[in-house]
Parts: structure tokens; sequence; C-alpha cells
């Protein structure tokens, strides 16, 4: 999955950063896409000397590190740039190589927007600004505190007779499949969300609900739970035709196209291929 980067490092633990050094990363996001510097292999994170006449004039946030390497936070860019240098929205790092990188990109692009979120107390309504102590953000009128936002969400591979229930979401291109998913509710547990959200989305009912695996996915700031379950592929399949527009049994050789395996959805399609599920 593409959190997983191993053998390269990543800490997300919270430091005190004193004064940029050359060989620091510097993320710098706008709108929706982030700044890299092409080579030979693709593209990298800039570092600070590749970009050091804008950084030494700018605001910058320490984010976490790669290999030990700090990486900060950029507020501001280039007017304009040029080779080597280019943008790419941040839907590209589903499918960019190295993985690390793709990783580092779209984790900081989740802190980015929950820093932008909050410039803004909403108890008082006064500016806030970063704590220096940890990471969160405190506003210096009424000492409210926020913390990072993190959306828990189920995923569900659901069984049948050696079948995989996969469901065409409406948001998804044609001819595309995926698991139910769904947000979890105030007061839900888990395993409350997985029944519910299978019986609003598919109108099934499933028994032996057991947790799989998580994965956190900063695209959309969520906690993605996974779980197996199971139904009985006899009974009516019954799409919402809100958010799902159909939903089928398949059998393994007989797969839709579907997820890589870089999100949990796709390597829990990928272990039932392979009968490993």
């Amino acid at each position: 999955m593409i959190h997983e980067i191993f053998p390269h490092r990543f800490n997300n633990q919270f430091v005190v950063a004193a004064e940029l050094n050359e060989k620091d990363y510097i993320l710098h996001y706008k709108d929706n896409s982030l700044l890299l510097k092409a080579n030979d292999d693709g593209f990298e994170i800039p570092r600070k000397k590749d970009i050091s006449e804008i950084i030494d004039t700018t605001e910058s946030t320490y984010l976490f590190s790669l290999n030990e390497v700090r990486c900060f936070l950029s507020w501001e860019g280039p007017t304009s740039v040029s080779e080597p240098f280019v943008y790419k929205e941040i839907s590209f790092f589903r499918s960019l190589q190295p993985q690390e990188i793709a990783w580092v990109g779209i984790a900081g692009f989740q802190l980015m927007n929950w820093y932008l979120q909050n410039r803004f107390c909403g108890t008082c309504g006064s500016k806030t600004k970063a704590k220096p102590d940890e990471r969160a953000i405190i506003c210096p009128a009424c000492q409210a505190t926020v913390f990072p936002k993190i959306s828990p969400a189920i995923i569900v591979a659901i069984l049948s007779n050696d079948k995989i229930l996969l469901a065409h979401n409406a948001n998804f291109q044609e001819n595309w499949y995926s698991l139910v998913a769904g947000y979890v509710d105030i007061g839900e547990s888990l395993e409350e969300t997985v029944r519910r959200e299978v019986r609003e989305e598919v109108g099934l009912e499933v028994t032996n609900v057991r947790y799989y695996k998580s994965q956190p996915w900063p695209f959309s700031g969520s906690m993605m739970i996974g779980f197996i379950a199971e139904a009985d592929d006899r009974h009516l399949v019954r799409p919402d035709n809100l958010e799902i527009t159909e939903a089928n049994w398949f059998s393994r050789g007989n797969l839709p196209n579907h997820p890589p395996t870089l999100s949990i959805a796709g390597e829990m399609i990928d272990k039932f291929e392979k009968g490993e599920l």
C-alpha cells in the first residue's frame, strides 16, 4: 500500500525545528498541486539548496522527516516555474514512483489543508497560530486548541461461496469497481458502521465481521479500516442508486477493473484473487 515504504523511514513525530538546512526537503503546494523537481528517474521533492532564493524570504512549517531528512512546508513559492521544476496535481501521486516521494507528497497535502482550515478560531473567530511545542493550533485569545483531525472510514470485502461483492460508485469511471466503504457516524462502533453501510449501499445483511488492517488515506483525510464479512449471495443485491449504481458478485479470474494494491481496497481484492482472503 502507498504508505508502506520500507526500507525508507517516515517519521511524523513533531520536533521544534531550527533554521532550515540546505539538504532539507521543501514542500510547496499551489491549489491542489505540489512543486516537484524532474530528474533522470522521474521526480523528486526539491531541497532548500534547489530553491534557496524562495525559501529564504518566506514562512515555513516543519512537517515530518523522510530517511532522517527534515521536510518543511513552504507557504509561498515561485511566481513562475521552469525546467527542471513542475507542478503535479495531487491525484498524480497515486501512481508516482518512487513510492516514498508519493507518500510524503500526499501526507504533506493533508497537513497543509489542516493548517489552512484552522487559520481562525472556531470558538471566538480570532486568528490562530501554530503551537510551538506540539503539532497543534492554538487561539491566543481564548486558548482553544485544535489537533489534526482524521476521519475514520470502514472498507469491507464481502465474500460468499468463493465470490466477492464489488460495487460501481457513481463517481467511478466506466467498468471500474471497488469495495463497499463509508464514514463512521457519531456513536457507532466500526462493526456497526460495516453493517449499516452494506445495508444502505447494496441492501445486504453481513455476518462474521472481522478486522483486516488499516491504511491512512491523506487524499480525504481518512483512516481506512478494513474488514472482511460474509453475506448470502442468494439474496438480491439492491444498489442505492445514489452512491452505488451497480453491484455484483464476481469470481476469481473474472474480476472487473479495480484499484491497484497501493490502496487497501486494491490489496484486499488482489488477495481475494490469489485465494488469500
